[in-house]
């Protein structure tokens, strides 16, 4: 009897749902196989140890498969070894153990990265403050920034929404879980929490935000000891000239911003480019993921698997970075040049390694609150969904000896 495969192809063509494709992967890794991730090879496709349990999944699941014998895979694998092609085949070992940082009572609707994880069948904890600040991260290997607001502002939803009662209820509780937490303001709070999840990541996790929860949480690094909340958000006026007590050394990806004072505005620095993008239409709005060599850069490689170069933008309280305010340690992988906006970027600090993606929804173009729930269902093969998904995955690669 020969050994087989089971191949997945994530090209346009062949595959007909992409995002369960890659619970697929997650799930063949939580039963104890060990998997292959062909980098560049029709799409970033999965090679699978082959058995009855996972080709009835796949069938489960809708998602296309090819059972190949050894020989097969052998030749593919030399295909991809040859040093004129630009791929590799990184071995998946352990499925990493996720967390999504997110208010209990929120809908999983309500983030992107929690619908993606729900419909692609990958499990995960959802964690808050409490389970931060009691050293929880340790349980795990990556975790998930809902669009949280670090800074204490409230998402600084106050010019448009004081009146709301959902807004009213959320400062409410805010305030009483860091007042049961020991702090006398959101602020303290929201910083000692970002604290935590900063040694996160130095201490080796993968740590991956998406809208606010990106440069909110680096204005509150930097901010660190300094008044930067109006009288509305702490019971206090902000610091006088607080703008030059900001320390940019401490961020993880963001330099050189200014801070919006006007607390009436919906908008926390100049890091985010959602105002400055007037020009472009709806039509034309897209941002392409950058080459890396797959063998060479392989973590980039993996972050950038998708079957197209060119994403569908869409909007969020932070859509995209200004280019200029990107540190020069960090890696941007997807961008639009034209607007010199960065839209996806990635860098490392200590032993682990931080994923900042712009935007709120990638297939709903502005979401707004009260929208209804973006359905799945009817976007099986998202690429800009697929990029959230490599960031689940590419913590089971093995770690390759680093060349000296």
């Amino acid at each position: 009897m020969f050994a087989s495969f089971i191949l997945i192809p994530m090209d346009e063509v062949t595959q007909t749902n992409h995002l369960k494709a890659y619970g697929i992967t997650f799930w063949s890794l939580q039963q104890g196989n060990t998997a292959k991730w062909l980098l560049n090879y029709e799409g970033g496709s999965f090679l699978l140890e082959d058995n009855e349990a996972t080709r009835n999944e796949c069938k489960i699941r809708g998602v296309t498969y090819h059972v190949i014998s050894d020989t097969q895979a052998a030749q593919i694998l030399e295909e991809i070894s040859s040093p004129s092609k630009n791929m590799d085949a990184v071995l998946l070992e352990k499925a990493p153990k996720i967390a999504v940082y997110s208010p209990k009572g929120n809908f999983p609707w309500d983030d992107a990265v929690t619908l993606v994880l729900t419909y692609a069948e990958i499990p995960f904890d959802v964690i808050y403050d409490e389970e931060v600040l009691e050293e929880k991260l340790l349980l795990y290997e990556w975790l998930h920034l809902h669009h949280e607001d670090f800074t204490g502002q409230f998402g600084r939803f106050y010019g448009a929404y004081k009146t709301a009662p959902w807004y009213i209820e959320q400062k409410k509780d805010a305030e009483e879980l860091a007042s049961k937490l020991g702090y006398s303001k959101v602020s303290e709070e929201k910083l000692a929490v970002a604290f935590k999840i900063r040694d996160f990541v130095i201490g080796g996790g993968f740590m991956f935000a998406m809208c606010s929860a990106t440069d909110s949480f680096d204005i509150a690094l930097a901010a660190e000891g300094v008044d930067i909340c109006e009288t509305m958000f702490d019971g206090d006026p902000s610091e006088i000239d607080y703008q030059n007590k900001i320390d940019f050394t401490k961020t993880l990806a963001f330099k050189d911003f200014t801070l919006v004072r006007n607390p009436m505005e919906y908008e926390f620095s100049s890091i985010d480019m959602t105002r400055k993008r007037s020009e472009i239409k709806r039509t034309s709005d897209y941002f392409s993921l950058q080459d890396f060599s797959a063998k060479w850069d392989p973590i980039p490689t993996m972050l950038c698997q998708n079957h197209t170069q060119l994403i569908k933008g869409f909007m969020g309280q932070t859509t995209s970075f200004e280019r200029e305010s990107v540190k020069s340690n960090v890696l941007v992988l997807g961008e639009n040049k034209s607007n010199r906006e960065a839209r996806y970027i990635h860098g490392v600090k200590g032993k682990g390694m931080f994923t900042f993606y712009g935007g709120h929804d990638p297939e709903d173009y502005q979401h707004r609150v009260g929208d209804p729930k973006t359905e799945l269902d009817l976007h099986p093969n998202s690429p800009g969904y697929r990029l959230i998904l490599n960031n689940v995955l590419f913590p089971a690669a093995k770690k390759k000896k680093q060349k000296t």
